[in-house]
């Protein structure tokens, strides 16, 4: 089963998909403009990115590249493995994870803006890479079927999610057994209150 997009939207949360999807189409259409976190080659090089792991990707890709961490710090992907990668962007892990399970192996990247998954889809092709491929969802309602992923990544994703319960579910239906976890985000040492979750701005910084 792959689950649809949900039909209980509050006006809040499209207000906040919307201005969220504003910001990442920046870094995906501008990324030299400049925004107040790292991006591009600088910011792989900075959470430990290999040089020998950008080799051969589309600078498109690297340039838009905006994560908070490395989820391949956790453990390298083994050839064959099938992986989704929630909020891919303009494919820069997706791209890594295709090439780390390649052969046998397939990638699903899924992200919530347009202006990504169009710049991914460009950039696997420039790379000659084939066993990639990315779909249009949220993580709330993730477009791929039960149990088909050995391992599930994510990067600078989970914290821009209020439903935080709802898209751990969905992260749990599309795991295999066994499957496993590797994400890269931002953790807070105190709750943040129920005011500041209100306040778009501090969402998209």
């Amino acid at each position: 089963m792959i689950a649809t997009a949900s039909s209980t939207q509050t006006p809040e949360l499209e207000s906040l998909r919307a201005a969220i999807q504003e910001e990442y189409s920046l870094v995906a259409l501008e990324p030299q403009r400049g925004f107040h976190f790292h991006t591009g080659r600088r910011l792989a090089h900075l959470l430990g990115y290999p040089d020998e792991w950008l080799v051969g990707l589309p600078e498109s890709s690297i340039a838009s590249f905006a994560g908070t961490g490395n989820p391949f710090s956790l453990g390298v992907l083994n050839p064959g493995d099938n992986v989704v990668d929630i909020g891919s962007g303009a494919g820069f892990d997706s791209l890594i994870a295709a090439r780390m399970v390649s052969p046998d192996g397939q990638v699903v990247g899924i992200d919530m803006t347009p202006a990504m998954i169009e710049k991914a889809k460009s950039a696997a092709q420039e790379a000659g890479i084939s066993n990639v491929e990315f779909r249009q969802g949220y993580a709330e309602t993730l477009p791929a079927e039960d149990g088909w992923a050995d391992v599930l990544i994510s990067n600078g994703v989970l914290n821009l999610i209020p439903d935080k319960s709802t898209a751990l579910h969905e992260m749990a239906r599309i795991l295999k057994p066994g499957g496993r976890l590797q994400i890269g985000d931002i953790l807070v040492q105190k709750a943040v209150p129920e005011s500041a979750k209100r306040k778009i701005d501090l969402w998209t910084g």
